[in-house]
């Protein structure tokens, strides 16, 4: 190996090392703001969402959505008026005044659906995200009612206030 490979192999190993310690020193000195009051530094918030992205994609890859029925998009406003309106709002409604706070705020799923596969829907709702507030339901749902609910949450984005709203909200469980 050259005196040059060997330099700059060194040289890129040291910047490696320098970066891993001041990493370190961050998360040991608390020295990165974690308020929810404030947002992300840019390049934290890419790094963020643009894991939180190919982690859900690749996650669903293999998952099959069933055809979606009217009563499964109907069986799915309950739970979704139920446990995620509050945090993601409805359409023409928006979600409680204490979501406001959230970070990330979770995305108003009335448009943010229109993002989602179906099979990738159902994954967020069975497995939820770390550190967003977002739920795993897997554990207390089965999956008929996960995919009652990721019908629904698809269909949102071609509803109107009026469609919506006609849809029972809650179950009592």
């Amino acid at each position: 190996m050259s005196p040059a490979v060997k330099s700059a192999l060194l040289g890129a190993v040291g910047m490696i090392v320098l970066l891993a310690l001041i990493a370190l020193l961050v998360v040991l000195t608390g020295g990165y703001n974690v308020a929810a009051t404030e947002r992300h530094l840019p390049v934290v918030g890419w790094a963020l969402d643009t894991t939180y992205t190919n982690a859900v994609k690749g996650a669903a890859d293999d998952i099959e959505a069933p055809a979606f029925t009217p009563a499964m998009i109907a069986a799915g406003a309950g739970e979704y008026k139920e446990y995620c309106q509050h945090c993601h709002g409805g359409v023409g409604e928006g979600r409680a005044e204490w979501a406001h706070g959230m970070r990330p705020m979770p995305p108003a799923l009335a448009t943010a659906a229109r993002e989602w596969s179906a099979p990738e829907v159902f994954w967020l709702v069975k497995h939820g995200v770390k550190m967003s507030g977002m739920p795993a339901f897997g554990p207390t749902h089965d999956d008929a009612t996960l995919w009652n609910l990721a019908a629904f949450v698809k269909q949102m984005p071609e509803m109107t206030p009026a469609q919506y709203a006609s849809y029972a909200g809650g179950h009592e469980h």
